[in-house]
């Protein structure tokens, strides 16, 4: 029996805002990448895949891409350093496009983007809002699944101008930012099993 394909994209916000907070990042993340790796031994039916950029207005950082969890790396201070400004319609465009490209044509695919921000756009010059959001409700129809994590901004209203209805907002501290990564693992293991059942993927991702 074919596997199920799952990509779990991440956008990761690498503006200089987000660096009060660059080690509760770092360390949720890998954290995140552990529990991916986890995920896999637990659904052995699914084969799953990482692509994760970070971004700012001195350009898109590929960190990963389709690399099987297998070969996940964890970040560190040296390879995450925020800076600049935040373009996030770019990164997004860039990001979803770029993944898209390859994964258009694969038969039982899932992919769950998680974009993770502490601020508002201010920064894009190839991809405006309204572009985006056509973007993403085009992908919607694909087995795409968006989530939209932030602080700082009104999450909810960008997200929903974005098309995005999966939120979670986060307090810029250790604490809020040590149960918003614990939120964002435990509603994967949702996802994935859901994925398992060939259920509907695209909202609700972060209910109780």
């Amino acid at each position: 029996m074919e596997k199920q394909h799952v990509h779990n994209l991440i956008i990761l916000d690498e503006s200089g805002s987000m660096h009060s907070i660059k080690s509760q990042i770092i360390s949720g993340f890998n954290e995140t990448v552990q529990s991916i790796k986890g995920s896999q031994k637990k659904f052995p039916e699914q084969e799953h895949f990482i692509s994760v950029v970070s971004f700012n207005d001195l350009g898109n950082k590929l960190l990963h891409f389709i690399d099987p969890v297998e070969k996940l790396n964890e970040i560190d201070a040296d390879l995450y350093q925020p800076n600049a400004c935040t373009p996030l319609f770019d990164a997004i465009g860039f990001s979803v496009t770029k993944l898209h490209q390859v994964v258009k044509d694969q038969q039982n695919c899932n992919v769950l983007v998680t974009i993770m921000t502490d601020g508002e756009e201010n920064a894009s010059k190839e991809y405006s809002g309204k572009q985006i959001k056509e973007l993403i409700e085009k992908l919607k129809q694909e087995k795409w699944t968006f989530t939209y994590i932030g602080t700082d901004h009104d999450v909810d209203q960008i997200a929903l101008n974005l098309s995005i209805t999966n939120t979670l907002i986060f307090e810029k501290n250790e604490a809020g930012i040590k149960k918003m990564f614990e939120k964002d693992r435990t509603s994967r293991d949702v996802y994935y099993s859901k994925v398992q059942r060939n259920e509907d993927t695209k909202d609700n991702f972060f209910e109780e």
